[in-house]
This record gives structure tokens, C-alpha cells and sequence, in this order.
């Protein structure tokens, strides 16, 4: 029986790994290394303070209704796409809301997590801390890994001849980016264009010199808001459009995604994405069309190489350089777990529902926040943390080891064979949500609703896939869910109105906007974001 659980991180998966604990009468220790909250989100000034965070102007990509803890929604005053400062603030309030900081110990580093002698039957583990008095051993009934995605810098020096041997200018990781005041009237390369390279290319580009974009594959650009004005995510990430996908041959959708994506503005005259290009992504990003076609921004092909001063692109085209920001992505390791258990698991999809190495004797250590989905990874670490706590206490079983595997090598091969997008571990996020709502017992009964309550049913199918929906029913049924749910668009609209004007066209109930959204989307399903 499984009581106590050690939780690796304080992060947005640590403090919800230990609120899904409390939730089913575990105990929680969670170990931070830093002396506070927030993980990758609480900014940090210096690059050189020993751990990853963002950039001073990050913005979330998705929206606060669709990023929001599940029986926790944000502020009705907080802007729909929080700046990082106003995310870390909404996790405090959860935090102190919940009592979760008593369970944190700070400034403790975990060293080393390893099997007991006897786990085969117990499924305990042995955890040793280090703080600035001295290590410390404990015994776990259980293990929640919580650190995240966005460990090591990926720094491809290797596939690009000189840049470590005669380039004579500065080349850095996007993870010691900050701020742009330190590449004032400098010409710079940003390798990779990924969000984090759209962002930085365009804060760059107002104090640079020049600013290149060298990248290989297609790169659709979406903006933030929909053309109604609502979050792009709240109108496109729904029950509705997640149905038409799958109805629809998958070349049908591709043709109708393309076509919204030029509908902003033609990708191929931007030298961004071509309708016939076989790999591609998407990303998020309002500015970086405007600053290529004022040229502040210039798009170039993958470096084929670089002298002292210069780069020298694919298509025989050089550029004097003086920084490079590679903005190449991170990868994940775990040095603290012993290795015969790290073994298990190189990727997310060597995980049972990334989430459970399958081959352990007994279901006690589970990876919190190793995903990449379509919409908030934040929701679906939540849903991962209310799963694998179930888990724990005994409420829900993990099925035999050859369903797991067999379940394991089915999502490897349909990854192998999806598109280029999945190839990343970028899951559908309406899709994995319901999967372990399933195995959970949380997913909303759209076809129940629409005979108990249709005006519900038809907020939760319409509407957006909110993470609301996930506590309508089963372990951790949240008594506010529905509320929530048809509240949700006027806590969109409610930081908007800092300046009211009269509308008699424009409805005056949220009900009314959520008619006009539904129409077009059953005339013309839209994309879904990648």
C-alpha cells in the first residue's frame, strides 16, 4: 500500500503531483533544488544561476482558460496569455489555496533514486538528498519525477562545420538568452525557428543590426487570437473539431489546415512553408511576419558552414555574422535514477501513456510532464498527476506488462507513420486528455450530459475542451466544474473591458458568441494548432 511519495520538483507538474496526493490521502515530500517555486517559469536574471528558466518576455502560448489547473481557474482580471510573472503569481495562489507549500523542502537536491533490496515486493525506493548541512537517505512507497522536459541544451556544434574552430564571433543556446541589450547593433544568426526562435528573432530584431533565420523545415506561423477576437485555442481546441479530424480523411484536413494558415497570409512568399513540403511545424507568433516583410528579419536557408566572420548558407549566399543563437531545443535526463532504470525509458514513447516505464515489477515510479501535446502541457501533467496518484492508492490498476508493451510499440509505430509534427512526441491534446481521463475515470459523457443537463452537453462538445470538463465526474468531481465551464467566455472577455462601448449588433450574452463560434465550425472545420 502505497503512503508515502517522494515528488522530484516544484514546478507546475511538482505542485500538481503533490495537490493530486493530499487529494487521495497520500503524503507528499516534494524535493526543490532552488529556493522557490515555479520551475522553468520563475525567471531568473543571471543565465548562470544552475537551472533552466525563460526569457524576460515570454508570454504563453495558450490562454488561461485552456491552461489553468482543473478546480483552479485564474483570475477573471488576469489577461488571457499570462506573462511569466502573472503565471508564477496564479501558481502561488494555487499553491497557498491547496496548503501545498508545507510539503516542499527547498534547496534539497535529490542525488540519487534507487530500488530497495526488496522491491519486487515492497515497490519502495531509496531516495538521497543533499542540502548545504549534508546528504540524507528516506524510504518511498512511491516516486514522482516532476523535472520536466527542458533539461539539457541541445547545442548541435558538430553539423555545423567551424563554428567551434575558426568562427571568431560569439555562438550561445538560446538558454542563456534574456534580453536583447547585449546584441545592440550586432548582426545575428538565430539557428532554428521553432516559438523560442520566432520569439527571440523578433525581440532581437529591435536592437540588432540584422537579423538571419537559418532553418531547414517548413514553419506555419498562427497568431495567438482568432478572427473573432477570443483565443485561438479556445475556439479551435474542441470536442467538435477533434470529431471532424477524425471523420475527415487526413488529407482533407491537411488541405483545410494549409489553407487557413495562408488565409493570414501566403507562407511560400515569405520563404516560411510550402503546401507540398513533407515536414513542417507550427508555431505561434503575431510579429514575425511584419518583421520579415520589413526586413528586419531575413529568412536564409540551413549553414552550410562558417569562417571567422561570416556564415555560408545551402544556396551559396553569405552573411557577415557576429552572434549565433542556436535555439535547437533541449533533451531530458534523469542522472539521479539508477540505471537500470533509466534504461527503460530514452523517450516519452517508451512510456506506458508516457507516463509509467512498464517493466518495473511493481507501478511505484511514474515521469510527470514528459510530454508535448497540441495544446497545455501544464493540463495534461495535471491529468497525468490525478492518474498516477490513483494509481498509487490502489483506485485504479495498470493493465499486465504485454498490454503495456503492446500498447507502447502500437503508439511507436502510429508516431512513425503520423505526421512530421508527431515526430516530436506532439500529441493531440483532446485525444491524451480523454485517454487518461479513461483510465482515471474522469471523462466527460458528452451523450449523459445531453440528457441530464443539454445546455452543459452542448458547452463541453461546442465549446472549448477546458480542463474543467475533466472534473464533472469521478475521483476529484469538482462541485464548481459546471460553472466553470459556462463561465469561461466571460472570463475571457472580463480583462477586456477596461473600456466598455455599446454594441447592440455585437449580443450581449457569452451564449450568444459561443452560437456565432459554433456555426462556421460546423460550415468549415478549422485547423487544428500544432
Amino acid at each position: 500500500m502505497v503512503r508515502r511519495v517522494a515528488i522530484v520538483g516544484a514546478g507546475v507538474s511538482g505542485l500538481a503531483s503533490i495537490k493530486c496526493c493530499l487529494d487521495e490521502g497520500l503524503e507528499p515530500t516534494c524535493f526543490e533544488q532552488s529556493e522557490d517555486i515555479g520551475g522553468l517559469w520563475r525567471y531568473e536574471d543571471r543565465a548562470d544561476c544552475g537551472r533552466i528558466s525563460v526569457y524576460r518576455s515570454v508570454i504563453t502560448n495558450t490562454s488561461k482558460e485552456m491552461s489553468c489547473f482543473s478546480d483552479f481557474p485564474c483570475p477573471d482580471n488576469f489577461p488571457n496569455f499570462l506573462p511569466h510573472h502573472r503565471l508564477l503569481e496564479y501558481f502561488r495562489m494555487y499553491a497557498r489555496h491547496f496548503g501545498l507549500l508545507q510539503h516542499i523542502r527547498f534547496q534539497t537536491t535529490v542525488r540519487s533514486v534507487s530500488k530497495r533490496p526488496d522491491f519486487s515486493t515492497s515497490g519502495q525506493w531509496e531516495v538521497i538528498t543533499e542540502t548545504k548541512t549534508g546528504r540524507e537517505s528516506h524510504v518511498f512507497d512511491a516516486v514522482m519525477v516532476c523535472t520536466g522536459r527542458y533539461q539539457e541544451p541541445l547545442l548541435p556544434l558538430a553539423s555545423f562545420p567551424g563554428i567551434d574552430t575558426r568562427f571568431k564571433g560569439r555562438y550561445l543556446h538560446s538558454r542563456e538568452y534574456r534580453d536583447p541589450e547585449g546584441f545592440r547593433g550586432k548582426r545575428v544568426l538565430v539557428v532554428g525557428l521553432g516559438n523560442s526562435g520566432g520569439d527571440i528573432s523578433v525581440e532581437l530584431s529591435r536592437a540588432a543590426a540584422k537579423v538571419f533565420i537559418s532553418t531547414r523545415s517548413s514553419t506555419w506561423v498562427v497568431s495567438r487570437i482568432s478572427s473573432h477576437g477570443f483565443p485561438l485555442d479556445m475556439v479551435t481546441r474542441t470536442r467538435l473539431i477533434h470529431f471532424l479530424e477524425w471523420l475527415l480523411p487526413s488529407a482533407i484536413m491537411k488541405r483545410i489546415r494549409f489553407g487557413k494558415f495562408n488565409s493570414w497570409f501566403n507562407h511560400t512568399n515569405y520563404g516560411l512553408a510550402s503546401v507540398h513540403s513533407p515536414k513542417f511545424k507550427v508555431i505561434v507568433n503575431e510579429e514575425l511576419p511584419f518583421c520579415i516583410l520589413s526586413g528586419t528579419v531575413v529568412l536564409k536557408p540551413t549553414v552550410k558552414e562558417f569562417t571567422e566572420s561570416s556564415a555560408i548558407f545551402e544556396d551559396g549566399t553569405t552573411e557577415n555574422i557576429d552572434v549565433v543563437v542556436f535555439t535547437t531545443g533541449y533533451g531530458f535526463s534523469f542522472p539521479f535514477l539508477e540505471d537500470s532504470v533509466r534504461s527503460l525509458f530514452q523517450q516519452s514513447c517508451s512510456l506506458y501513456k508516457s507516463t509509467f516505464p512498464p517493466q518495473l515489477e511493481k507501478p511505484t515510479l511514474a515521469i510527470i510532464g514528459l510530454i508535448q501535446l497540441t495544446g497545455s502541457v501544464m493540463v495534461g501533467a495535471e491529468m497525468q498527476a490525478r492518474w498516477v496518484t490513483s494509481v498509487f492508492a490502489g483506485f485504479n490498476k495498470l493493465p499486465p506488462i504485454s498490454r503495456m508493451m503492446a500498447d507502447i510499440s502500437k503508439q511507436q509505430q502510429q508516431v512513425a507513420k503520423g505526421p512530421p509534427e508527431q515526430l516530436n512526441m506532439r500529441m493531440s491534446f483532446v485525444s491524451y486528455m480523454d485517454d487518461i481521463a479513461s483510465h482515471t475515470g474522469v471523462k466527460p459523457n458528452v451523450l449523459r450530459l445531453l440528457l441530464t443537463d443539454p445546455r452543459l452537453a452542448l458547452a463541453v462538445f461546442f465549446g472549448p475542451c477546458s480542463p474543467y470538463q475533466y472534473r464533472l465526474r469521478g475521483r476529484g468531481c469538482w462541485s464548481g466544474a459546471r460553472d466553470a465551464i459556462l463561465t469561461q467566455w466571460q472570463r475571457a472577455l472580463a480583462p477586456l473591458r477596461t473600456r466598455v462601448l455599446d454594441d447592440s449588433l455585437g449580443g450581449s450574452t457569452c451564449s450568444s458568441w459561443l452560437g456565432l463560434l459554433a456555426l462556421p465550425l460546423l460550415l468549415l472545420p478549422p485547423f487544428l494548432l500544432s
